[in-house]
């Protein structure tokens, strides 16, 4: 089986041609391909290569299906006895993608 480990938004993900996988936010419209070339390790017929710290010539190409974001996450602050109370909602954009090919470069 053939993978990739790519590197985006500060985390490293394993992935196949075929895989839906939710990142964070790209700049990439809807409908538009993009490339990862941060590949840090590739799998093909069973062999490895790892990259130092990428893989010199790989990249992932995948397809950018919908962006959205992700539930509320309140954050509150209490300190008690002070008065002291801070009440905060956060929403995460991510982006959706489907993975097309991996070409290890070599």
């Amino acid at each position: 089986m053939d993978y990739a480990i790519v590197k985006t938004g500060g985390k490293q993900y394993r992935v196949s041609p075929g895989d839906v996988l939710d990142v964070e936010l790209l700049t990439a419209e809807e409908g538009a391909t993009t490339q990862f070339d941060e590949v840090l390790a590739v799998s093909r017929d069973g062999e490895m290569r790892f990259g130092t710290p990428n893989v010199a010539g790989a990249r992932v190409i995948a397809q950018v299906q919908s962006h959205y974001k992700d539930k509320k996450v309140i954050v509150y602050k209490y300190k008690a006895k002070t008065r002291y109370r801070r009440k905060r909602g956060h929403r995460q954009n991510y982006t959706r993608i489907l993975i097309q090919d991996i070409e290890s470069g070599g």
